[in-house]
């Protein structure tokens, strides 16, 4: 008879499992108010500065789910390293780092990366960026005269 284990998941890689759904669910939900905020949406109407604050939002919730997956995926790499510099872990249960670990690293650092760009996306209250050009006729004025007036 072999001497088994426990190999139950322990409580924070149950935790971290967690995480990680709450962020990919977040993540949904951002995406469907981003795309509510788009320009060539119809939802949300026509007003061009409600749908750029509702893709704002998205952007904010998108730094959410962004977040969610970092710390989780720090957790477990956390948990990794504390595990095997542990003297008093065995040998065949020490885990390295993989490609899960960076991948999970990577997708987070994206999405809080396009959240961010998304949250920037509202226009401001005083709208200075639309100034065009001045209407008392522009820059071009009569040259200055050389004191030689030509008949």
């Amino acid at each position: 008879m072999c001497n088994v284990t426990s190999s139950a998941p322990t409580a924070a890689l149950q935790a971290t499992r967690a995480l990680m759904v709450v962020s990919i669910v977040v993540g949904i939900f951002g995406l469907a108010v981003s795309a509510t905020g788009m320009k060539c949406t119809k939802c949300g109407g026509d007003d061009k500065v409600k749908k750029a604050r509702i893709a704002m939002t998205g952007g904010f919730v998108f730094l959410l789910a962004g977040l969610a997956a970092l710390i989780a995926c720090s957790w477990y790499g956390n948990q990794i390293i504390r595990d095997f510099y542990n003297p008093l872990t065995p040998i065949n249960t020490k885990y390295e780092f993989g490609a899960g670990v960076f991948l999970g690293w990577a997708g987070s650092l994206l999405v809080i990366l396009g959240g961010a760009l998304l949250s920037c996306s509202c226009p401001r209250k005083n709208n200075y960026g639309n100034r065009g050009y001045p209407k008392g006729g522009g820059g071009r004025t009569k040259a200055p005269s050389s004191g030689k007036d030509y008949v």
